[in-house]
């Protein structure tokens, strides 16, 4: 008796991938959720006390913390270009990465109502130098004084470039690190948003800039920047580290 439906796929099988999948999923919800809530967080809560550099830093330590958390489940994208680029690199299927990024946005969406919450829970405190009384700032990406249009754009698509190349090579099956990708690609976002920041708040990651987008309509504006900059670079980086891949083996 054949047990296989028409796609050569036995159910049990098919069970099992769709419980992996939703399991992945989780994954990347959760660790979204984590990233804009402690990383945004601690730009909202403490930007004035410990600047760029502060900022930039929480962001990398976690993201570390969450690639060891979450990488041997999901990957630990969190982040759409991310899962964009592992599409275009063939590391993933094309509704591997949707649901993906699907997950992505509404982790972040949930990550800055926390963040909303918290900051409206007492109005008038004074977080780091930042009163809840001044709006829900929410580490939005916006551009900075100063900056344009042309200037975000090629900030995002540079600094996504670089971070997702980062990420393709520390976790490339054959010459990647293994066990170090996680602090590689941790130092990786916390370099990208020190540089970024004075710019439009750094983003190279479209959900981060989604969920407190939600909460603060300010920040639609500047939003297509946030999207079409990190799909750039991460378009750029893929097309690089397969030429670099080929050169290799061609080498070899």
């Amino acid at each position: 008796m054949n047990f296989h439906n028409k796609n050569g796929m036995s159910p049990v099988r098919k069970n099992e991938s769709t419980v992996s999948l939703m399991k992945k999923l989780l994954a990347e919800g959760i660790g979204t959720m984590f990233l804009v809530l402690l990383a945004c967080g601690s730009a909202v809560l403490a930007g004035p006390s410990i600047g760029g550099l502060g900022i930039g830093l929480c962001f990398g330590l976690v993201l570390v913390c969450l690639c060891y958390c979450l990488g041997n489940i999901s990957g630990c994208h969190v982040n759409p270009a991310v899962s964009f680029a592992m599409f275009l690199a063939g590391r993933m299927s094309g509704r591997e990465c949707a649901s993906y990024i699907v997950f992505q946005l509404l982790g972040a969406t949930v990550g800055a109502g926390l963040l909303y919450a918290m900051v409206n829970m007492a109005p008038g405190f004074n977080f780091g130098g930042t009163t809840a009384a001044s709006g829900s700032y929410l580490a939005t990406n916006v551009l900075q004084p100063g900056a344009t249009p042309a200037l975000a754009l090629f900030s995002e698509g540079l600094l996504t470039f670089f971070f997702v190349l980062v990420i393709l090579g520390a976790t490339d099956a054959n010459k990647g690190f293994g066990k170090f990708a996680g602090l590689a690609i941790g130092l990786a976002l916390g370099l990208v948003n020190i540089v970024g920041i004075p710019v439009d708040n750094c983003s190279v990651n479209p959900a981060r800039s989604f969920g407190p987008a939600v909460f603060d309509s300010t920040a639609w504006g500047d939003f297509w920047i946030m999207v079409a900059g990190p799909a750039i670079g991460a378009i750029l980086a893929v097309l690089c580290w397969k030429a670099m891949a080929a050169a290799k083996r061609s080498i070899a």
